[in-house]
């Protein structure tokens, strides 16, 4: 049983790109899929695609590289289980002087940090991607 889900799809998306996999498949859900869209929208991963399978849905996600490099430097998880941070628009964190981004669970849906500032919105960051 896993108790947080993005912190699995975090971990098998660092670990994938470590090996230099093209793509990873992992198990599909609403809030996944949201992340990973959200990463496809900002440039972090290539197509983000879900399936239906017998035993449920997935996911795949295909990754990018600069070179042999992989795209995504870091992610941080902030937001876990035990210790959930929330933070006011005013305070939403600058990843990197504002090059990278953060994943922020809001009342409007998943938004990163700079979309939730121009908004006013503030709600749980989830992680930190650069």
């Amino acid at each position: 049983m896993n108790t947080d889900p993005i912190s699995d799809f975090l971990t098998r998306l660092r670990n994938a790109q470590a090996a230099h996999h093209e793509q990873m498949t992992l198990p599909s859900s609403r809030l996944k899929l949201a992340v990973a869209k959200l990463l496809e929208q900002e440039g972090y991963v290539g197509a983000v695609r879900e399936m239906a399978d017998q035993g449920g849905k997935t996911m795949e996600v295909n990754l990018k590289y600069i070179g042999k490099a992989p795209f995504v430097r870091s992610i941080k998880r902030v937001s876990k289980p035990g210790r959930r941070v929330y933070r006011k628009s005013t305070e939403l964190p600058r990843v990197l002087s504002d090059q990278g981004i953060a994943i922020i669970s809001t009342s409007m849906g998943l938004l990163t940090n700079k979309d939730a500032r121009r908004r006013k919105l503030g709600g749980e960051v989830l992680c930190e991607i650069y």
